[in-house]
């Protein structure tokens, strides 16, 4: 075993407080004079969440940006990076789920390099070599770094990776920086109280996607290893339970901390097939990422098995499933929190399949899986059984 694991530049976690409390005493403690929100349209224009802060930051608060769009279109990252460039200010408070988040991760490097212009983003996303390996750019650093208030349990606010989708070609392609993740989390479990329930579920699987594939990764070591573990069992037991009981802070709480755990793997170890079929579906059929992980997950955890038999048994043991195949305890998780099961349930359609299956071909993890998909050919299997 050789490898490395690199920390990001991730100052604090605040968990528990309220977060229009903790927003402020965080851009006291940075010293922030002005402070540009981000946020979700839904969080900014119906619920109290985003007024509060800005409140909370009295006259720190330098304006606000609302009109993130789902997967990321880089127009939309472009219209949110003008919006920065006009209020000049020294931190960006994103406040909502994984597209305001990575949003802003890309606007970081949109303003480090002066980009103006979708195209301009060509040269600075990720690429496939010949040999299936991830070729990244060299990124600046970022003038403007982003504290950041997750509504979701997507875990985007933990990794320095951000997915913005090309609208020309509907590929969705990752951006890679040192410092576009954030400076400071701040995990406020009744900020979650105004996430749509199916948002919370499917991103929560989201987030066993992340332990499970991080475990089960071509370059998984003990430090993931652990992580993806414990993230594993709080999730098992702690997201039915938000279900049974929507307004239980607690639960919400042991939830936000197991996407913590298992997002803290991301990029750190090369994920597989699920997330990266699963970026295909978001960017070519409009699939929320919480549910390509619901469908593609327990196909991709049967497809595996005979590469990663011995690590499914762990994952099964921290469900609470030990001597139950992997990919059914999950499978049937899925199915207890009420969350879509087959691609038809969310609405892809048949003829969209070779599409995607070539689009998945472009995406590093689908070529970093465990048992090795070799072609467009492969992933229609998996595509096919998912449908």
């Amino acid at each position: 075993m050789a490898g490395a694991y690199a920390y990001l530049p991730l100052e604090r976690v605040v968990f528990g407080r309220p977060a229009a409390e903790a927003a402020a005493e965080e851009a006291a403690r940075i010293g922030a004079r002005r402070v540009f929100v981000v946020a979700s349209k839904t969080l900014s224009r119906a619920t109290p969440l985003v007024r509060a802060i800005a409140v909370a930051l009295g006259e720190r608060h330098a304006g606000l940006f609302d009109n993130c769009v789902a997967h990321t279109p880089w127009p939309s990252v472009i219209e949110a990076a003008e919006a920065v460039r006009a209020a000049r200010p020294d931190l960006i408070l994103t406040v909502g789920g994984g597209t305001p988040i990575d949003t802003v991760k890309i606007l970081q490097i949109c303003l480090a390099h002066g980009v103006r212009a979708p195209e301009e983003l060509d040269a600075l996303h990720a690429s496939i070599g010949p040999d299936g390996r991830r070729i990244v750019p060299e990124i600046k650093p970022s003038p403007v770094r982003q504290v950041a208030v997750p509504t979701t349990l997507s875990g985007a606010e933990f990794s320095n990776l951000g997915g913005g989708t090309d609208p020309r070609t509907r590929i969705k392609h990752s951006f890679i920086g040192a410092d576009i993740g954030a400076r400071a989390v701040i995990l406020d479990p009744a900020a979650t109280l105004y996430t749509p329930e199916w948002l919370w579920l499917s991103t929560g699987v989201r987030g066993i996607d992340h332990a499970v594939e991080a475990l089960c990764s071509v370059d998984a070591h003990p430090y993931c290893d652990g992580l993806a573990l414990h993230a594993l069992r709080l999730f098992a037991e702690q997201l039915p339970r938000t279900r049974r009981a929507p307004q239980d802070l607690e639960a919400r709480l042991a939830c936000q901390q197991a996407s913590w755990l298992a997002a803290s793997t991301i990029a750190r170890v090369n994920y597989g097939a699920s997330h990266g079929i699963g970026h295909a579906l978001g960017a070519a059929a409009g699939v929320a990422h919480g549910h390509t992980s619901c469908v593609m997950l327990p196909h991709v955890m049967r497809y595996n098995e005979p590469a990663t038999g011995a690590k499914q048994k762990l994952v099964a043991e921290a469900l609470g499933r030990s001597g139950v195949p992997a990919a059914d305890a999950i499978a049937e998780l899925v199915a207890a929190l009420g969350q879509p099961a087959t691609l038809r349930a969310v609405g892809v359609k048949r003829e969209q399949l070779p599409q995607i299956a070539g689009a998945a071909m472009h995406n590093a993890w689908v070529r970093a899986n465990p048992r090795p998909i070799r072609s467009a050919e492969d992933v229609m299997r998996l595509l096919e059984a998912a449908w």
